[in-house]
Order: C-alpha cells, then structure tokens, then sequence
C-alpha cells in the first residue's frame, strides 16, 4: 500500500491510523480534586452506610410518637425539654416518656426518640402558639429543663433520615469507567475516599505557526493577522477533557520550530500544531517535522527514524474539504502524539474535531470516543461540494424539528461563522449538490 502523499487518504483512513496507534494513558492515583475530569479505573464501594446513623432532616424536637400522636393546637402535648442535640454532638439525652430533645437538621437521633416535630408544629418553647424558627426557644442557660408544646404529632420516622438511606455499606457507588465530575467528587468524598485511581486527562500543547501571526491585544502591522487558532483549539481541548496548553506563534524558521517543539515534549501526551503543511515556499511544519523525530532518536541512541514507529511524521493528503492537508506521526523519545493541522481556521477547527478530539478522548480511555451524528433534514440546498472529497460545512442544528441550516460559506476561513455553528453538515464524497429538505449526516458540536 503506498502512503503519504502518494496517495489520497479517506477521513475513515487518516482517524483509524491516528486512533489506531494510541491506547489509554496509564492509571495513576489522584487527590480527589486532581481527579476531576478524570475516568475512574476502579470499581468503587461503600464503606459504611450513608449516612452512616439515624438523624434529623429539620429543626425541631426528637419525640416518642406516643407522646405526640394525639396532640392538637387546641390540646397540645406538653412535653419535657431533657437537652440540645446538634449536628456533630457525641453525647445525646435519652429521650423518656413525656420528654422531648431539641434537635437540628442533621443531628443523630438520640436514644428513645422515634420521630422529628418540625419547629414549625410546636411553640417553640415560648408557652405561646406556633413558632416559625428555631431561634423562638432557647434552653434554660443553666442547662434547667424546658417545655414545649407540640401541636401536631409525628409519624414513626417522619423527618428521620434513616442509616443507609443514601446508599448502604457495600453497595457500587461509582462503576470503572465514570468520569469524575463534581456530583461523584462530591460522593466520593462523603464515603471518605481521599484519593482515587484514574486515568489522568491528557496534556495537550497547542503550536500555531506563521510569521503573520501576532498575539491578540496587540497592534497589527500590514500584512498581519492575530493568532486566532491557538486559543480556539486550546479551548477545544479543555472542552474535550485535556489539560491544554498553548504557546506563543512560532515564526516561519525551520530550527525555531524544532526547539519549540523539543521544549514541549516534556510536558505533552499529544502535540497539535497548525499551519504550514501544504506545498507552499514557506510550510515549515512540513519540513521541520519531516526530519524531526530521526534527528531525537539519534540523540537518544537509537538512531535516524524512518517510520512512524521510529519518530517520522507522515504528511497525507485527504479526500475532504476543508482541511485537505494534514500530518500524523509519533515524535521524541517518548514517542509522542502529534497532530499537523491546517492553518486556515476552519479548517483547524474542523480538523481537530474530526481527529484530535477523537484522539484526546482514546487516551482518557472515556467513551464516546467519538462526536454523536444525527441525521437531519437540511433546511438550504447545497448548491456545489467537490467530487470526490467529503465535505464538511457549518450548521445549526434544532433537535427539536430535526432540521439544519447551513451557517455561512464554504470558506475555510470564515471565523465569524464558524462561531454561531454548532453542527458539521457532511455530504458525502459522491455527493456533488443536494435539494432542501435532503437528508444528511450531522455531527453534532457543543
């Protein structure tokens, strides 16, 4: 089979050979805030139930239902008020007949109680009616016992939450395979696990090129443009669940580029640049990583690379439009991951969806690796998509009709446009135009 660019790769070729090549990051484990975006490797159970006693879900006073059952506002229950339990309190009163605790919301149930009357169904201790906050009755300073008058009785357990209500010693609180957001940080952490083995978020380092490029915020000159690719993929690799960073333009000089990129390989599971890798005088990414990886492994002792495996990076012409041009090969040492995309921003951007995206998720070792697609009916006629290459243009997609509408032009590099899209509309390589009202393939965006 011949590679490279003597010959034309499909979309499917290019991410199965990318994907292809890459396996999940090793497991390590993490504090529990460290770990948030992470996917767990680990089945993780319940300790101890949780919560792990009885205790109260309101203000108000620990009870026998006995004592309460047939109290109304015209003939409250009086009960004895034997002490204060609050949330944390080792310590608790027994609860006799005829007596009641005071206790906040969640307080352990002391000895003998059966029940919580909400502050709301008493006096509050005050001697008068109803009282509307626990602040209406106070204790006797010297710990001298009180009284309250409870105007509606309890059920057995009403406003008690009971021990394992949450979820009982031994059970499944987490599966292997759930990415940690802060609902599951948050439950790990009541369980009492500090830290947690997971498969940490890729390091992305995002390299733009270009002698044009200058850093947004300051003044353009004649001829200039700002860097707009370097925060967009940045971005979109934070959104994808990596931890991303991005360096500075890097100008049209072979020997700069090397440096940076040898600089970021310490810090990098996957390396992303863009521009430079078409056929122009000045494509510097093509003739730089071209000889990159030989000229490391030679540093390393293993001599010149000639293929991917060795540290060679590959520059392959694909059937899609835009992002016609593109490079993938493994680099450094560590035989890094790096992906040369296009410079035009569309195309960056459609690039990295179609093929970092993919690649980040592979090595988080999350699923959906993968975008959803969707087939939607598209609102416009595409008048004209080139033969024989897939074509790939923005949409907005409306889940609820199921439609889509094309969002600008073809252009790979209408920025404007691409920022109120959040659908790719595909038309196939055999399609040359479609009516309204066609059906089509949507990958559906953020």
């Amino acid at each position: 089979m011949s590679h490279g660019a003597d010959r034309v790769w499909s979309v499917t070729e290019h991410l199965d050979s990318v994907l292809g090549q890459l396996s999940p990051l090793e497991p390590i484990e993490l504090q529990l805030l460290d770990a948030q975006g992470c996917v767990l490797v680990e089945d993780v159970t319940v300790p101890v139930a949780l919560p792990p006693f009885e205790n109260s879900s309101m203000d108000g006073y620990a009870v026998r239902v006995a004592d309460t059952q047939a109290a109304t506002l015209e003939h409250p229950a009086v009960l004895e008020v034997v002490g204060d339990v609050a949330a944390g309190s080792g310590e608790l009163p027994a609860v006799g007949p005829g007596q009641a605790a005071r206790i906040m919301t969640g307080a352990p149930l002391p000895p003998g109680a059966e029940a919580v009357v909400p502050v709301e169904w008493t006096d509050g201790g005050t001697g008068g009616g109803p009282a509307t906050t626990m602040a209406a009755h106070s204790l006797d300073p010297a710990g001298a016992a009180g009284e309250v008058r409870v105007h509606r009785g309890p059920s057995r357990g009403q406003f008690v939450r009971a021990r394992g209500s949450d979820v009982s010693a031994g059970e499944l609180a987490l599966a292997a395979g759930t990415v940690l957001g802060p609902p599951q940080i948050g439950l790990l952490a009541a369980i009492g696990r500090g830290s947690v083995t997971v498969r940490p978020r890729p390091r992305v380092v995002v390299v733009s090129t270009g002698s044009e490029l200058v850093q947004p915020g300051d003044t353009l000159g004649p001829g200039l443009i700002h860097d707009s690719n370097s925060f967009a993929l940045t971005a979109a690799a934070r959104a994808a669940g990596a931890i991303a960073y991005r360096v500075g333009a890097v100008v049209d000089e072979v020997e700069t580029l090397r440096a940076t990129i040898e600089d970021q390989l310490i810090r990098a599971d996957i390396i992303v640049t863009t521009g430079g890798v078409s056929v122009g005088a000045y494509d510097v990414v093509k003739e730089a990583l071209s000889s990159l990886g030989g000229a490391m492994d030679e540093a390393d002792g293993t001599g010149p690379g000639t293929g991917l495996g060795n540290g060679h990076v590959e520059f392959r012409t694909l059937a899609m439009q835009p992002g016609k041009p593109q490079g993938f090969g493994r680099i450094g040492p560590g035989r890094i991951p790096l992906l040369a995309l296009p410079g035009n921003p569309v195309s960056a951007y459609v690039s990295f969806e179609l093929f970092v995206r993919p690649a980040i998720r592979t090595l988080m070792g999350v699923e959906p690796v993968h975008r959803e697609v969707v087939r939607a009916a598209c609102v416009a006629a595409i008048e004209e998509s080139p033969k024989g290459r897939r074509q790939f243009l923005r949409g907005h997609y409306d889940s609820v009709s199921g439609a889509v509408t094309p969002v600008g032009g073809a252009g790979s590099h209408l920025v404007a446009a691409l920022a109120q899209a959040d659908a790719l509309i595909v038309v196939p390589e055999e399609v040359t135009s479609l009516e309204a009202g066609s059906e089509v393939d949507v990958v559906v965006l953020d």
